[in-house]
């Protein structure tokens, strides 16, 4: 039986993952990386599209592997409309969106117009797989407090619903619709999730300042504070976005989001680097106890993911306080290429039916 071909896209800030998998074994990889001064060229992330689908063909052409091969190409889902979880057939409408940026600009934008870009020539369908705007919350989790705001839902859709999946089926021997489990993710920013019978029904919104912080994000901030500092006139809305996403959390109390580093600032003594991730432990802790009460207390494990899920320390300050309300299983890092293609490859075998985005 011919295996299916699958070209994986995954765009970051200054590089381009690409890999390709025939059926669930990777085949070939390889990371494109950008420097800074091509990238400055560009007015805006989208903008670079054409120069990044020229690195990715040329980088196909020197490893001997020809576009006509490719059963499909997937692409890292970026700022959309709210939709549900699921393998999306990339669209124009999709396009349109993405090239708009109508939840924002990040460079996973580019993820579904690269993949759309070079599929359509040949006929291939272009999937996005579970972005980060994937919104399950129930109702009653938008609610912020005032009806002029409400809690969005903004997390590592992909790397959850992943981890979920294979986890439901190595510890439980079940499907992740069978069960209840609170899901950590913990890298340069930080989402908690309560997953009720395979959605995610709560979870703090990663990009925006809320939750734990993070590595290089803020989290939650006292809101008054925040307010003041906004509108004090000593800062402009770029450094304020800055001070949530980029320049907030563990890298402004300590100069860097290098965890190596701050594990080796601890090992030497350093008390507020400990305190630090003390502090970031604790709050994560307090999230996923909270997530507890969502569930009603049914939870049959709480997953820690992610690249600090490395951080041997980090980890264990969490555990010790979590570790009264369920299973505790330590997931490390995260593998998105593979995701994506699993993604896609459901689709392809008829394991799952590919949605429309409108």
């Amino acid at each position: 039986m011919e295996k299916y071909k699958i070209l994986v896209i995954n765009p970051g800030s200054t590089s381009t993952k690409i890999a390709i998998y025939e059926d669930e074994k990777q085949a070939f990889s390889k990371n494109i990386f950008h420097p800074e001064s091509e990238i400055h060229k560009f007015h805006r992330i989208v903008d670079q599209k054409d120069f990044r689908k020229e690195k990715i063909i040329e980088a196909l052409k020197e490893a001997g592997i020809s576009l006509h091969e490719l059963s499909c190409v997937v692409g890292r889902g970026g700022l959309l409309k709210p939709i549900e979880s699921g393998t999306y057939f990339v669209n124009e409408k999709m396009v349109n969106d993405l090239l708009i940026g109508v939840q924002g600009e990040h460079a996973s934008n580019l993820g579904g117009i690269l993949a759309y870009e070079i599929a359509k020539p040949l006929n291939i369908p272009a999937f996005i797989v579970d972005p980060v705007v994937v919104d399950e919350m129930d109702e009653i989790a938008k609610f912020s407090g005032h009806p002029l705001i409400k809690r969005r839902s903004i997390f590592h859709a992909l790397n959850h619903k992943a981890v979920a999946r294979k986890i439901a089926g190595k510890y439980f021997g079940k499907k992740y619709e069978e069960l209840n489990l609170i899901i950590a993710h913990l890298g340069g920013g930080i989402s908690v999730a309560a997953h009720r019978k395979g959605r995610v029904v709560d979870v703090n919104n990663a990009l925006n300042g809320d939750g734990p912080f993070a590595p290089e994000r803020s989290g939650s901030l006292p809101v008054w504070d925040a307010m003041k500092l906004a509108l004090s006139g000593k800062y402009k809305e770029d450094e304020l976005k800055k001070m949530l996403a980029g320049k907030g959390g563990v890298v402004a109390y300590l100069g860097t989001n290098d965890m190596r580093k701050v594990e080796e600032m601890m090992g030497k003594g350093d008390k507020m680097a400990k305190d630090v991730i003390d502090a970031m432990a604790y709050q994560v802790a307090k999230e996923i106890g909270a997530l507890s009460t969502v569930l009603e207390g049914n939870v049959d494990a709480i997953i820690l993911t992610g690249g600090l899920a490395y951080f041997e320390y980090f980890v264990k300050e969490i555990e010790k306080r979590v570790k009264h309300l369920g299973k505790v299983i330590i997931s490390p890092g995260e593998d998105e290429m593979e995701a994506l293609a699993l993604g896609a490859l459901r689709v392809l075998k008829g394991e799952e039916k590919g949605k429309e985005y409108n």
